[in-house]
Formats: C-alpha cells, sequence, structure tokens
C-alpha cells in the first residue's frame, strides 16, 4: 500500500529579494512624504512672501498719497524690491520643491512595481508549488483507490 503524499511547506528562494524591494518601498514613501511636508512649508513661505510685498506695496501707495520726503519714497522703493525678490525666490524654491516631489513621487511608483513584481512571482511559484503537490497527492489517492479495486476484483 503507497503512504499519502506529505506536502511540504512552500519556501519562497527570493524572499530576502522582496523583503528588500518590500523596505526600498517604504523608504521611498517616507522620502515623498518628507518632501511633501517641505513643500507645504514652502507653500506657506510663499504665501508669507506674498502678504509681505502686498504690504510693502500699499506702504509705498500710503508714502505717495501722504506726500512723504524723497528719503521715504526711496525707503519704500527699497522695502517694495526686497519683498518682490523674497516673494519670487519663494516661487522658485516651491518650483524646486514640486520637482523633487515629482522625482519622490516616480521613485516610490518605480519602488512600487519592483516589490509587485516579486509578489507576482511569489504567487505563481506558490500556485505551481501548491498546484505539483496537489497532483502528487491525486497520483497517491489514485493509487491507493486501484490497489483497493484490484483486491475487490480479486477477492
Amino acid at each position: 500500500m503507497t503512504e499519502a503524499v506529505e506536502t511540504p511547506s512552500f519556501v519562497f528562494r527570493l524572499e530576502r529579494v522582496r523583503s528588500l524591494r518590500e523596505r526600498a518601498e517604504e523608504r521611498a514613501a517616507e522620502d515623498l512624504a518628507h518632501e511633501l511636508q517641505l513643500r507645504l512649508r514652502g507653500e506657506a513661505m510663499l504665501r508669507q512672501a506674498a502678504e509681505a510685498a502686498s504690504a510693502a506695496t500699499q506702504t509705498g501707495r500710503d508714502a505717495v498719497m501722504s506726500r512723504s520726503s524723497g528719503m521715504d519714497l526711496i525707503a519704500a522703493q527699497a522695502y517694495i524690491e526686497r519683498a518682490e525678490r523674497t516673494k519670487r525666490e519663494a516661487a522658485l524654491d516651491l518650483d524646486r520643491q514640486d520637482a523633487e516631489v515629482a522625482a519622490r513621487r516616480a521613485a516610490l511608483q518605480a519602488a512600487a512595481r519592483d516589490r509587485q513584481v516579486m509578489d507576482k512571482l511569489e504567487q505563481r511559484q506558490r500556485a505551481d508549488h501548491d498546484a505539483t503537490w496537489a497532483r502528487k497527492a491525486q497520483g497517491a489517492l489514485d493509487e491507493v483507490a486501484l490497489s483497493v479495486h484490484r483486491r475487490g476484483v480479486a477477492a
């Protein structure tokens, strides 16, 4: 009589690689989160710079309307120029931050794709393993059934 087929547990030989890719994806997600946080700060800085530029423009208008001295007008103009320069720099920084966020997002997508490839490979190998052992078990059952049938015919 044939012994029952015992199914060995599945071992994915590339588990270390899958694990490394999973950690790379987590790291990429953390990097993206950090860059998004920096971008939010950049948005706040741009908003503050825009408000300061608006305030500087208003100060300049007030200086003109109040018929201030020439020195006051020059100081107001310098204040307006400084505020506008700060606003432009904040806008450039935000644009750079947007580019960095896009790069981090692309890196996260690539890392997720790499991990998904390993997950699919593991699933496929697991399915092949299960199918192979199911066939072997079915073969053993068929053999048992055949031997029982032969004994029944012989008797």
